[in-house]
C-alpha cells in the first residue's frame, strides 16, 4: 500500500520505518526541512535502538522516503496517518491540537480519491470528529474516512512494540475503513495479532485510559515503597508478592522516583481536562498526578536526608538523566526535580547519563557533567542513581568507594544488593527497602 505519514518525530518515524518493513510504500512528511535532511542523508535525529539500521535498509530498498511536499505526499497516498505533536497546552493541561488541525487542513487541500485518514497521535476524545470536520471545510467534495489508531509504543522498545503488540486498537465510523486497516496491518494480522474494531471515540479513550492505569501503578507501588519504609517492609518483595497474582501483574510495579517522559504526564493531565470538560471528575488520576509530582521532588529530599540532613557545599554525582534507559528523552524527567532540588539546597551537582547529556544541556543550568560513571563518583560526597541504564547495573564498587570523599550511594531505583554494597564500604539507601538484606535478596541468598 502507499501510505504518508505527516509528522517524522518519534511516532511518526518509528511507525514509517516499520510499516515501510511490512512491505507497504511509505513518505514520512516533515515541515522542518533541516530534519528531512538529515534523514535523507540517514542521521537519525532520536536514540532508539535498532532505528538506525531499519531506516537505513527500507530506504536503500526503496520503500521509505523523507519529503517536505505535503501535497505530493497526500495526493499519492491510500492512507495517511497524522503523527503530530500533541503536547500539553500552557495554562489548562489540555492537549494542544494546533498542529493536528494544521495537518487535517493539508490533508483536505490535496486530497484526491477515497482516503482513510488515521490519527496516530494521542488526541482528546472527540478529535476524530473535529479532524472529519476540518477536512470537509476545506474540501466539501473530498471522499475520505477518519480512523482512530492510537500508538503504544514503549521509548527505548519501540520496534518491538510496533511489530510484536499486544494489541491493535482501530476506531472507525465508516465501514469503507476496516479493509483498508486490515490491510495495512496485514503482516501482524495474519500472524495473530490482536486487531481490535471499535468506534472512533472509544479508540481514542482506550489510549488515555491505559496510560493513566499505567501511571496509576507506578505510583501506587511508589507510596507502598513510603509505607514499607515506615513499618519495616521490602516493597520488592510485595511488589513480587500482589503481582503473581494474574489480576494485578507483575509490570510496572517497581518502586522508583516517580514516572515522567512524553506519555504519560501529558496523558493524565489530558484525561483530567476531558473528565472537567464533561463534568466527569476523575479522581484517581487527580490524585496519580499529584502524588507522582511530589514524589519527584520528596527524591531530592531524599538524598538531602541520606547527606546528614544538608548537602549545601557537598558534592552530589546522579548516574543517569534521561525518564527511562535506552532513550534520549529528558521530558519530565525526575532528575530534573531532584536536581533543582539539590541546587536549591546548596550542592554542587555533577551529571552523566549515556544518551540525555545534549537534551540536559538545554534543560539544565549551573551543574556539571562527568565523562562517565566513575568521573561523576570522584570526590563526590553522595553518589544518585537516577536512571537504571545497564552500565549502571556492574559498577566496580570498590572503585567507586575509593574514588568518593564520602562513600555514599542512593539507589533510587533498587539495582544494587545491600550486602554487595555494604562489602564495598559504602553507605547505601534505596527505595521501600531496609538497611540490611532484603526480603528478596536473603530468600536469593539462600537459593
Amino acid at each position: 500500500m502507499r501510505i504518508s505519514i505527516l509528522g517524522s518525530g518519534y511516532v511518526g518515524l518509528v511507525s514509517g520505518a516499520c510499516f515501510a518493513d511490512f512491505g507497504h510504500f511509505v513518505t514520512c512528511v516533515d515541515l522542518d526541512e533541516k530534519k528531512i535532511e538529515r534523514l535523507k542523508r540517514g542521521e537519525i535525529p532520536i536514540y532508539e535502538p535498532g532505528l538506525d539500521a531499519l531506516v537505513a535498509d527500507n530506504s536503500a530498498a526503496g520503500r521509505l522516503t523523507f519529503s517536505t511536499d505535503v501535497n505530493a505526499a497526500v495526493a499519492d497516498a491510500e492512507v495517511i496517518f497524522i503523527a503530530v505533536g500533541t503536547p500539553s497546552r500552557r495554562g489548562d493541561g489540555h492537549a494542544d491540537l494546533a498542529y493536528v488541525a494544521s495537518a487535517s487542513e493539508m490533508i483536505g487541500r490535496a486530497m484526491k480519491d477515497f482516503t482513510v485518514v488515521v490519527t496516530k497521535s494521542t488526541v482528546p476524545v472527540g478529535t476524530g470528529d473535529e479532524v472529519e470536520r476540518i477536512i470537509r471545510k476545506v474540501n466539501p467534495a473530498a471522499d475520505f474516512a477518519v480512523v482512530s489508531n492510537p500508538e503504544f509504543l514503549r521509548e527505548g522498545a519501540a520496534i518491538e512494540d510496533f511489530k510484536r503488540p499486544d494489541r491493535i486498537v482501530v476506531g472507525l465510523e465508516d465501514e469503507r475503513a476496516r479493509p483498508v486497516m486490515e490491510s495495512v496491518y496485514r503482516p501482524l494480522y495474519l500472524n495473530q495479532g490482536p486487531l481490535m474494531f471499535t468506534g472512533r471515540r472509544t479508540a481514542e479513550l482506550i489510549k488515555y485510559s491505559a496510560n493513566a492505569f499505567l501511571a496509576m501503578k507506578i505510583t501506587f507501588i511508589n507510596e507502598i515503597a513510603d509505607l514499607c519504609e515506615k513499618v519495616g517492609g521490602d516493597v520488592q518483595a510485595v511488589a513480587r508478592g500482589i503481582g503473581l497474582d494474574n489480576r494485578i501483574g507483575s509490570k510496572f510495579l517497581h518502586a522508583g522516583p516517580g514516572y515522567g517522559g512524553s506519555c504519560f504526564p501529558k496523558d493524565t493531565l489530558a484525561l483530567l481536562k476531558t473528565g472537567q470538560d464533561y463534568d466527569v471528575p476523575l479522581r484517581l488520576v487527580e490524585a496519580t498526578v499529584s502524588v507522582n509530582d511530589n514524589r519527584k521532588r520528596a527524591m531530592g529530599r531524599k538524598v538531602i536526608a541520606a547527606c546528614g540532613g544538608s548537602v549545601r557545599d557537598k558534592t552530589i554525582g546522579l548516574l543517569g538523566l534521561t525518564f527511562k534507559p535506552n532513550t534520549d528523552d529528558m521530558r519530565d524527567a525526575p532528575s530534573l526535580a531532584i536536581i533543582q532540588t539539590l541546587l536549591d539546597h546548596g550542592a554542587r551537582v555533577r551529571a552523566y547519563d549515556p544518551e540525555g547529556m545534549d537534551a540536559a544541556r538545554a534543560l539544565i543550568e549551573g551543574i556539571e557533567f562527568g565523562a562517565d560513571a566513575y568521573d561523576v563518583a570522584e570526590g563526590a560526597d553522595c553518589l544518585v542513581l537516577v536512571t537504571e541504564w545497564n552500565q549502571f547495573r556492574s559498577l566496580d564498587l570498590s572503585r567507586v568507594a575509593s574514588l568518593m570523599k564520602t562513600p555514599r550511594l542512593v539507589d533510587l531505583r533498587n539495582i544494587y544488593r545491600t550486602d554487595e554494597v555494604a562489602r564495598a564500604g559504602i553507605e547505601y539507601t534505596s527505595v521501600g527497602r531496609r538497611a540490611e538484606l532484603s526480603e528478596i535478596e536473603t530468600q536469593e541468598a539462600a537459593e
